[in-house]
């Protein structure tokens, strides 16, 4: 019997989904896995440092900030000798750097990434191009989800490029799973109150609902950044149908999803959102901007929800409204999404890794 496909992950920060994906693919027989983690947390990482499992490490390193982006600096790089494939994920740390410069005709090397951003003007894309630059040097890439895999296709002509969406823990947001729609219906955003997540569309979207007679609630999760400047773009008569539930920790989520009737993520950039795939998860409706990177993939239009042009509060007042209004609609796509999850959960996608990695690893003896 061949041996197991040796995979080393080199990945920024030990985030719950990706530590999701990588608990089912170690419990795997046909995948040895090792993750190397740039740094242990982020400044403004969401997520409690939890103990690390035995595949699991973190490099010593520092980090610098320029322009509103960071830079990792580690000592040295992992060892790939006893690897089969090496997978980087992210290439803003020096240590991607020198991995997919240096890997190149020796061990396989994958680029694993969301959709890429364009880059910024003048000196700063400059060096956003030059660190770019050893994507040219990879073997392949796996794009998080149908969206990133088009964008890597066009950068990238004629490479090998696998589309793996994100998956996480769903379990505990299946639990207890109530009726729908209740009276009044409540509205869930999760995430940062910043503008780049499109809380102010989404609080305009909510006010014209209202002022059409619609009865509804909003319920805000998440760290409240501008959320006080953004109230006061909607009339003050609507904010006591608003709860501010302000940041609760991971394992508080699935409370607040149950909560919850509907789901709206109106970002105006989101890599993917994994959000989406917890509030599939609760069997939620759901509603998601263009620029959600999980829309493509997790959003079946008209079915179980509504994709929306980004920062468009007409169209996304129009989405709410033509899911609340109508309770067998809710409730159709309320289902539509309990019967999506499944197909998301983190076994899925350590299979979809197990085929790309055997399927680019060298013939193993």
């Amino acid at each position: 019997m061949p041996r197991a496909v040796r995979a080393l992950f080199l990945s920024i920060v030990p985030s719950p989904y990706q530590r999701d994906l990588f608990a089912r693919l170690a419990a795997r027989a046909d995948v040895e896995v090792r993750v190397v983690y740039c740094e242990a947390g982020s400044p403004d990482s969401p997520w409690p440092e939890k103990e690390l499992a035995p595949y699991e490490s973190v490099m010593p390193g520092f980090y610098l900030s320029w322009g509103g982006s960071r830079f990792l600096l580690n000592a040295g790089v992992p060892p790939v000798r006893a690897a089969d494939v090496v997978v980087c994920n992210g290439y803003m740390t020096l240590s991607a750097q020198r991995l997919m410069r240096r890997c190149r005709g020796h061990v396989p090397v994958l680029f694993w990434g969301e959709k890429m951003v364009a880059a910024s003007p003048g000196l700063k894309g400059a060096v956003q191009r030059r660190l770019a630059s050893p994507l040219e040097r990879v073997d392949g890439f796996v794009a998080i989800g149908q969206g990133a895999k088009a964008d890597y296709e066009r950068r990238y002509p004629g490479r090998p490029v696998y589309s793996i969406p994100y998956f996480c823990e769903m379990e505990s947001f299946r639990k207890d799973r109530p009726e729908r729609p209740r009276t009044p219906p409540v509205i869930l955003f999760c995430g940062q109150m910043i503008e780049r997540k499109g809380l102010d569309i989404l609080l305009k979207a909510f006010a014209r609902v209202r002022e059409a007679g619609l009865d509804a609630r909003l319920l805000l999760v998440g760290r409240e950044e501008a959320l006080p400047a953004m109230l006061e773009e909607i009339p003050e008569k609507f904010h006591g149908d608003i709860e501010n539930a302000g940041f609760q920790a991971p394992e508080a989520l699935p409370a607040f999803f149950r909560r919850a009737d509907l789901f709206v993520l109106p970002s105006r950039y989101d890599g993917w959102g994994v959000v989406v795939n917890q509030a599939v998860g609760a069997g939620l409706p759901v509603i998601v901007s263009d620029a959600v990177g999980a829309g493509p993939d997790l959003v079946r239009e008209d079915r179980n929800g509504f994709v929306f042009p980004s920062g468009d509060a007409d169209a996304l007042a129009e989405c709410i409204d033509r899911l609340l209004r109508d309770t067998g609609r809710l409730a159709a796509a309320s289902d539509a999404s309990w019967a999506l999850a499944p197909s998301f959960f983190p076994e899925r996608g350590a299979e979809l890794w197990a085929d790309v990695l055997h399927s680019v690893a060298p013939d193993k003896p």
